[in-house]
């Protein structure tokens, strides 16, 4: 580590991946990928991937996940028109909340082009009206996340 900062990722610190491809409207000025295409893309790789791997509607479920921290490092200039590869990984599997990484690469290096850090706090879904209180992450979500978790 240099100045107490995390080493940039590379490929293989990701468990699940995922393909997305970059638009003409996705680059500012400077004909760099958006900020806030980065988060778009941080959202849709851990929700993409919780609904395939648990084979349901998340937002049907009695607790759902909503964000409580999103944040990026960036590395390396993304752009268009190449597509990206989303790596996800999960790297805390708490109670009622859980930590995902995704890192995002153009083209054919190991390293990152960017990290994404996306925390979702699982709240009850019964009752919207009655309040979002904290719950237990939902077994079919715990499940679905558990073999991409630390060890």
């Amino acid at each position: 580590m240099s100045g107490g900062r995390p080493p940039r990722p590379t490929r293989a610190d990701y468990a699940v991946w995922r393909q997305a491809t970059t638009r003409w409207a996705d680059v500012d000025v400077y004909a760099h990928l958006n900020n806030a295409r980065y988060f778009e893309l941080i959202d849709t790789a851990v929700n993409a991937h919780l609904a395939e791997a648990t084979g349901t509607d998340i937002r049907t479920l009695d607790a759902i996940g909503v964000v409580a921290e999103v944040g990026c490092r960036y590395f390396a200039e993304v752009g268009y028109p190449e597509p990206v590869d989303l790596g996800l990984a999960v790297e805390r599997l708490g109670t009622s909340s859980v930590t995902y990484r995704v890192g995002i690469f153009q083209g054919p290096g190991e390293e990152a082009a960017a990290e994404g850090r996306f925390v979702h706090v699982y709240v009850d879904n019964t009752d919207p009206e009655a309040g979002r209180a904290v719950v237990p992450l939902p077994d079919v979500v715990r499940d679905a996340l558990a073999p991409l978790a630390p060890a």
